[in-house]
């Protein structure tokens, strides 16, 4: 197939873009595997590390926080915890995954 001064890209290039793309993906995806992030609450009570791949690596937990007779605010500190690392995974990954797709949405893909 020939082109003709601005017509169809030649299919063979528009594969090779794809292919390495997809590597570049891949290589991106394994490398948040291996990024952890911290996120804290109730002033560093609770301690949450998360992987970028929001997988949930230590939760740290003060003695101090630990009341019997409170268990709601312990659970709510937890829960506060996670919520924003699973956030701070979420924007890495958008980060990430944005430097590849120049910020075109991705369709929930990653």
């Amino acid at each position: 197939m020939k082109n003709f001064g601005g017509g169809m890209p030649n299919m063979q290039q528009l594969m090779k873009q794809a292919q390495k793309m997809q590597k570049q993906m891949e290589e991106a995806q394994a490398a948040l595997e291996t990024k952890e992030l911290t996120a804290t609450a109730g002033g560093g009570m609770v301690e949450v590390v998360i992987t970028g791949k929001k997988e949930i690596k230590s939760i740290k937990i003060n003695p101090d926080v630990v009341d019997p007779d409170d268990v709601e605010t312990l659970e709510d500190l937890v829960l506060v915890a996670v919520n924003e690392a699973v956030r701070q995974a979420d924007e890495l990954s958008q980060k990430e995954m944005g430097k590849l797709t120049g910020g075109l949405p991705t369709g929930g893909l990653f």
